[in-house]
């Protein structure tokens, strides 16, 4: 995950002065479990320390031609290309300076992004899930904790499989659709962004001694007990840390070639 945010704390300003200060801004894909643990999912939406937004909202409008072959699953949404880059980036970037922004609505079904949008307010910690959050260096360098979450390809067949099904499709369309498209493009587009994180996640939400550790950062961050956050690209991210197998006993976190999770301190 990415993270991008403000700088030492400061004296605080009258409330009726006080801007919304920037959030925390994390790339990952075990978005729903750190919210549930946070206990956000209750909270009104005017309220939250915490929001969600998901790369999926981001898909291009397309073509009466593309439409046509997403209906028959000749369409490849795992491609770089088949995401409103701009638009992302525009709404990223408004979400890290503070700003209230409206989000795109779209319908997996029909393939179309509606009318409709969802207001995102101002919070403390914004979590940014996809499987390609990190795959243009623009918005990868714009997060300040970038979160990989390394899932099994079993595990993320079943997964789509399910999800799929859910969403009204067919499922030998869905099998077709995987070997032809999901897969080669987990491969070419989003495995190779695995180098660009800064926790490596085994297992994605079965590891629960991961999601503890990052629910634990996040609750510092809200609790405002990481004041100072260190930031700066490539040059203030010098470690990663990979997390630990059940029965590894060595330490809490397993040093990888790069290691630390710290409040300077991500996808499927």
């Amino acid at each position: 995950m990415a993270a991008a945010g403000s700088g030492d704390c400061e004296a605080p300003a009258p409330e009726a002065e006080r801007p919304h200060p920037r959030p925390f801004l994390i790339g990952t894909t075990v978005c729903e479990k750190i919210m549930e643990l946070l206990g956000q999912n209750e909270v009104d939406h005017r309220q939250r320390k915490l929001v969600i937004l998901s790369q999926d909202r981001f898909y291009k409008v397309l073509t009466a031609e593309q439409k046509a072959k997403a209906l028959k699953g000749q369409y490849n949404f795992d491609h770089p290309d088949a995401f409103d880059n701009d638009l992302m980036h525009r709404t990223l970037k408004n979400i890290v300076e503070g700003r209230t922004v409206e989000v795109p609505t779209y319908d997996f079904v029909t393939h179309s992004r509606l009318p409709e949008t969802t207001v995102v307010y101002p919070a403390d910690v914004v979590l940014f899930e996809g499987i390609l959050v990190f795959y243009s260096q623009e918005i990868r360098d714009m997060f300040h904790l970038r979160l990989f979450v390394d899932t099994d390809s079993d595990v993320r067949l079943s997964r789509r499989v399910l999800r799929d099904v859910h969403r009204g499709r067919d499922l030998e369309q869905i099998l077709t659709q995987y070997t032809t498209f999901v897969k080669p493009a987990f491969e070419e587009f989003c495995l190779p962004t695995k180098k660009y994180a800064d926790v490596i996640i085994p297992r994605g939400v079965d590891n629960m001694v991961a999601i503890n550790l990052i629910v634990q950062h996040i609750q510092d961050i809200l609790n405002g007990d990481l004041c100072k956050r260190h930031r700066g690209g490539a040059n203030g991210r010098n470690h990663k840390r990979t997390f630990p197998e059940p029965g590894d006993h060595s330490g809490v976190l397993v040093s990888g070639k790069r290691s630390h999770l710290e409040s300077s301190s991500r996808p499927h």
